[in-house]
């Protein structure tokens, strides 16, 4: 379970992470919602480098656990997200060692990471699950998201999820 001490560090990926992501995205837990581990590599690659989506590693006392991304949905021509209000950040991630899973990281890793995006004046960050991923929609949930939309995009059906940066009292 997580402790009240844990905290995550997220750090930029380098190519030297890839064989590693490679690895959790062929894990049946990550495999299940993510597409074919030789596409999503190419793509992550080509995103160390872009200006619209930044892959991170999520660490836990110094060593790699998962992979996390964002995204600005403003930032690429026809995203199907371009809707949210400007300055909104999407993000995905997996929690790759498999051991982990299930153990309240998921939503303990979004609560801080998008405190963090919020402190960097962030004003709305959106997530989407597939609807049957009941599990990562409950840790979204725990992590302060609400549903508000159901789209279908390129990769399929989504939950549309969100959560506002809290406003500052007049």
């Amino acid at each position: 379970m997580v402790q009240q001490e844990d905290s995550y560090d997220f750090r930029p990926v380098t190519e030297k992470d890839l064989p590693m992501i490679a690895g959790w995205l062929a894990e049946p837990h990550v495999a299940e919602w993510w597409d074919d581990p030789e596409i999503e590599i190419a793509q992550i690659r080509e995103h160390v480098d872009s200006i619209s989506v930044e892959p991170l590693i999520i660490e836990l006392d110094g060593k790699p656990i998962g992979y996390l991304q964002t995204y600005d949905p403003h930032l690429e021509d026809d995203h199907p997200y371009a809707d949210q209000p400007f300055g909104t950040l999407g993000i995905d991630l997996s929690i790759g060692v498999p051991e982990l899973v299930g153990l309240g990281h998921g939503s303990a890793i979004v609560r801080q990471f998008v405190e963090q995006l919020f402190e960097e004046g962030v004003p709305r960050v959106i997530i989407d699950p597939d609807p049957n991923n009941a599990p990562a929609i409950r840790a979204y949930e725990k992590a302060g998201f609400a549903a508000f939309d159901t789209r279908t995009t390129e990769y399929g059906p989504t939950l549309m999820m969100a959560r506002d940066a809290p406003q500052e009292p007049n």
